[in-house]
């Protein structure tokens, strides 16, 4: 007898802003694993009644291509505010501290400050709003998935730009995450001043003299 399917897995939606009620936006980030380059936070603002384009979800199920063709129909519809944070100031605060702060960053650059904030996570970082934290939120709610498209594009723009101011480590490949490529390149050539020294693979790296 045949399985049953797995009923497709609901989009994200808008009920839980609109149960919040007045302007709520949804917050993510993207860049928190990486061992080298910024971590970046995305804020989106989706007013009830404004129309949706297809495919907006969880950033991390999109390919590239539909990542770029969704965040640019985002920034041309709706309020949106991007922050990021350094690789000094991930260094100096810790990695989560610096997220909180993109974060921030990222609320502070909407053009209007919401009533509230519901940020993808179970920790809630010091917004200028009050904040409710949603566990898989990227998936749930849709202004929080927008938010995970913009923090991921910017972000990946970022480091395809460090891959010209780096050449030779991948970074407009890899991101920044410990790939074999990437692992590679930092045995053969060092870290730079764009990588994380207080992530342990760099941090080791440099006491070892690579």
């Amino acid at each position: 007898m045949p399985r049953p399917r797995k009923a497709p897995a609901a989009a994200p939606d808008l009920s839980r802003e609109i149960a919040l009620g007045g302007l709520v936006c949804g917050v993510d980030e993207a860049g928190r694993g990486p061992w080298a380059g910024p971590v970046v936070a995305g804020a989106v603002i989706w007013p009830a009644g404004v129309a949706v384009p297809a495919g907006i979800t969880d950033s991390k199920k999109l390919s590239a291509q539909a990542r770029d063709r969704l965040f640019e129909a985002i920034v041309a519809t709706v309020p949106f505010g991007i922050g990021e944070a350094s690789v000094e100031e991930i260094d100096r605060l810790n990695i989560l501290r610096a997220t909180f702060l993109a974060m921030r960053r990222a609320v502070e650059a909407l053009p209007v400050m919401p009533g509230h904030a519901l940020v993808d996570g179970n920790r809630a970082p010091e917004l200028p709003c009050p904040v409710t934290t949603l566990v898989k939120g990227d998936s749930l709610s849709l202004s929080i998935a927008a938010a995970s498209i913009v923090a991921k594009v910017h972000r990946d723009r970022l480091m395809q730009a460090a891959d010209l101011r780096f050449p030779g480590y991948g970074f407009g490949r890899h991101m920044g995450y410990g790939t074999p490529e990437h692992q590679e390149a930092l045995q053969r050539l060092g870290p730079t001043s764009f990588h994380r020294t207080s992530f342990s693979p760099i941090k080791l790296l440099i006491q070892n003299d690579y």
